[in-house]
């Protein structure tokens, strides 16, 4: 075994546990910044209060401080989480937020004689949103949803202050064992940078396809 890097199972469970934490938090996030967006968008002043609230209050906090709200607060109110689930559901708050922001700023990119046209053809509101505008706007936000969960991965480490075994708290389990911090952690950076560089490359393959389909 290389002393300068950490065990290779333990290395791979981390990984297995960081795609874990990223990969859910963003389809669950991308699932409630829809919501949220849509909410945002709709005539009930009530729910789009809400949703500017929740916007407002998950882009206005440190997600390191909601995360130990979600784990060592809950359960002063008698909610106890596990470690995994406290942090899947405070990045998907977290990125719900975000990706909210995202989803609407592509919808209001559409332009006004999308709706008009849609309208002209006998669509309902909504119908014209899911058919004709969406599906835009999706195109126009790809980019910055694409960023978002890049980022995303990237604070997957932040789950290691509550005991969650994934990349980062593995480099650091390796490093206080051996003293060589610096190459547990380059080990764990350069996972992370491989992580998100195949991320990277996705994203620019979704962005070109979907330019050739409006080309």
């Amino acid at each position: 075994m290389n002393p300068l890097v950490p065990p290779m199972p333990g290395l791979l469970t981390g990984v297995a546990v960081t795609l874990l934490l990223g990969v859910t938090s963003f389809v669950l996030g991308l699932v409630l910044g829809g919501l949220v967006t849509l909410a945002r968008l709709c005539r009930n002043r009530p729910l789009r209060v809400a949703a500017i609230a929740y916007v407002s209050v998950f882009r206005g906090t440190p997600p390191l401080v909601q995360l130990m709200l979600v784990y060592f607060g809950l359960p002063q109110l008698g909610v106890r989480i596990p470690p995994i689930p406290s942090a899947i559901l405070t990045f998907t708050l977290y990125a719900g937020a975000y990706l909210s922001e995202n989803l609407r700023g592509g919808v209001l990119a559409v332009e006004r004689g999308q709706w008009d046209a849609a309208g002209s053809m006998g669509m309902s509101h909504g119908l014209a949103l899911r058919r004709v505008v969406l599906p835009q706007a999706l195109r126009v936000a790809t980019p910055a949803i694409g960023s978002r969960f890049i980022s995303l991965m990237k604070d997957t480490s932040l789950a290691s202050v509550i005991t969650v075994v994934e990349l980062t708290r593995v480099a650091e389990t390796s490093g206080s064992s051996s003293f060589r911090y610096v190459e547990a952690f380059t080990v764990a950076g350069a996972v992370y940078w491989l992580i998100n560089t195949v991320l990277s490359a996705g994203q620019e393959t979704l962005e070109r396809r979907l330019g050739r389909a409006y080309a």
